[in-house]
């Protein structure tokens, strides 16, 4: 980087090392596409006063190329101003590329086009895959090469793919990466992550790589585990597990400060460097949130708050000053404190309620076999409406191979029942009708395990009493476009409007300085919300998640909108902007 003082970084027989002299790693990791960029310099700088030297963040390939061939590095996508505040703050960077990042976010970060595409080989050494992979990284890589340590840039490490050793084992798919990366122009030392256990470790692991760990507690046990297949260099847990993910319809998980601020104890006394997993962990905006599937369907709350040492928010929590504590034991800390932020603005706001018909989204043609899936449709957004006759106009029971993820179904206009992943329900007693119309919201992309990359949608065959419905059309539903369409729609006389879901509600609302401000979605039943065009995310009734996060960068001084697209019901049509989140009921 022009101007810039160029520096060196290695990996020694002990230590890294900075310009020749031993350096502990203390990181935490912050994810840009789960900030808004108003904000990445106010992360940024309390991570430092946390007593942190390094941001380490992974990149989410699906949220730079959405569609194929269409790369976006601009905005929220702006990798490279990210890593530019980094270092205007005097702080390090990591760079987990992947591909596959996992994180609890869509897909695990892999493109749907990519997922979709026939005959691919996902995460192995396939070479329409290996294609796509080393095209993605040169496009990262023309980013991250130029802001390199040994150029002047901040960056000191970049991982080669993401704890492989949980998903396979060929090492011919690892050196690609690795060749890739080097022919790049990166120069940096690179790493390799993986649970510390003997299987993971030697699975994932590949020549002239660095291998380091992930997890949460044992660090001592861990560590131990690590150097078997780490003999020399540095230790370091790349991912220091300091509170957890939640899902629809638990409970928000916490994890204690004292308990993992001793095991920090434990991790720097040994000598390791650390990655604070998450540090601020932010917010799945939009529709990026991810799913688990282990037997059962499980999607990732839109709130990605993590229990991290800085909340959703921004706002230090105990967890922050437990660890900053035990950081001023072995390296120096400054003397700032960032403050709280303190109560956000409360605010009623009261809401017309549109009709949705209005709102009508793209329809394709009719589908001769079975539904078309989103993939097929070529559909990025959540909502999908399939639409059929009933065989005969009879009533019976209707069954589909799979719903994914969560359907309502109506017939004559009238709304039957729904159907829920979750619940591993595939049929419903219908009346007799003419028409059936199925809404079908794909509730988040599976991150981890062998769902990865699934079709979502109406999965087929559909049947009424064992014969087939077919002929179905499909609308996909844009809710970026919708909300336009239902900020401008005409408002309805009843307060329940006609029709099956989903309704719009709409308002607008004042602030003298935009604030970061909780959306209560208490009252409402299953959908989403959207502040002057921004899709905040999903909300549901089941929990645990009560309050949407509303970052002050998405508002402005005078007068803000905000458009509610209700699934379940015609709700309570009131927006109410609380003091405090709710997350839901904690696990302690």
């Amino acid at each position: 980087m022009t101007g810039a003082t160029v520096r060196s970084f290695a990996i020694g027989d002990t230590d890294f090392l900075l310009d020749g002299e031993p350096f502990r790693v203390l990181s935490g990791a912050l994810h840009y596409f789960r900030v808004h960029p108003g904000q990445w310099a106010d992360r940024i700088r309390k991570a430092r006063l946390m007593g942190l030297n390094t941001i380490e963040t992974y990149v989410a390939w699906n949220a730079h190329e959405p569609r194929r061939g269409e790369w976006d590095a601009t905005g929220w996508n702006d990798l490279g101003a990210f890593l530019d505040l980094v270092a205007a703050e005097g702080m390090h960077a990591i760079v987990r590329p992947g591909p596959y990042i996992c994180a609890e976010w869509h897909n695990g970060g892999l493109p749907t086009w990519l997922t979709g595409m026939p005959g691919i080989g996902l995460r192995r050494s396939e070479p329409a895959y290996l294609a796509e992979v080393s095209a993605y990284l040169e496009r990262v890589y023309d980013i991250v090469a130029p802001r390199q340590i040994d150029r002047g840039g901040p960056v000191i490490l970049v991982q080669i793919e993401n704890e492989y050793g949980a998903y396979g084992d060929d090492t011919a798919y690892l050196e690609h990466l690795v060749r890739v990366t080097k022919d790049a122009g990166i120069t940096v030392p690179l790493t390799t992550i993986d649970q510390p256990t003997d299987q993971m470790l030697r699975d994932g692991s590949v020549a002239g790589v660095h291998l380091t760990g992930s997890f949460g507690s044992r660090a001592t046990e861990r560590l131990e585990t690590l150097r078997r297949h780490q003999p020399t260099g540095p230790l370091m847990c790349a991912e220091f597990w300091d509170g957890w993910f939640d899902w629809w319809g638990a409970y928000h998980h916490t994890t204690s400060a004292d308990e993992s601020a001793a095991e920090l104890e434990a991790l720097l006394a040994s000598g390791a460097s650390v990655n604070f997993y998450m540090f601020h962990g932010g917010t799945n905006f939009g529709l990026t949130n991810g799913a688990n599937h282990k037997g059962r369907f499980l999607p990732i709350v839109t709130s990605y708050d993590y229990d991290a040492p800085l909340d959703e928010r921004g706002d230090p929590t105990e967890k922050y000053f437990a660890f900053r504590e035990v950081i001023a034991r072995y390296a120096p800390v400054p003397d700032e404190v960032p403050p709280a932020s303190g109560p956000a603005p409360e605010l009623t706001v009261a809401l017309d309620v549109v009709e949705f018909g209005a709102a009508a989204g793209t329809a394709a043609g009719v589908a001769a076999g079975d539904p078309p899936t989103f993939e097929e449709l070529g559909h990025l957004g959540a909502l999908v409406v399939y639409e059929a006759d009933l065989p005969g106009g009879r009533g019976g029971v209707l069954r589909v191979g799979e719903v994914r993820d969560h359907a309502w179904v109506s017939v004559g206009g009238v709304s039957v029942g729904t159907l829920s992943r979750t619940r591993h329900e595939d049929a419903l007693v219908v009346p007799a009708g003419r028409h059936v119309r199925v809404l079908v919201e794909e509730q988040g992309r599976v991150n981890y395990g062998p769902h990865l990359g699934e079709a979502k949608g109406l999965i087929g065959p559909v049947t009424l009493d064992g014969a087939a419905v077919s002929g179905w059309s499909s609308t996909a539903i844009d809710l970026e476009d919708a909300a336009r369409r239902v900020a401008a729609a005409p408002m309805v006389d009843a307060v329940r409007p006609a029709g099956v879901a989903p309704f719009g509600m709409r308002g607008t609302f004042s602030l003298d300085e935009p604030a970061d401000l909780f959306l209560d979605t208490a009252g409402w039943g299953k959908g989403f919300a959207l502040v002057n065009g921004f899709l905040l995310g999903r909300y549901w009734s089941s929990g645990p998640q009560r309050t949407l996060f509303v970052p002050a960068a998405a508002l402005v001084a005078g007068e803000n909108t905000i458009v509610v697209i209700e699934l379940d019901r015609v709700a309570d049509p009131i927006a109410r902007f609380v003091a405090e989140p709710d997350l839901g009921q904690r696990d302690e």
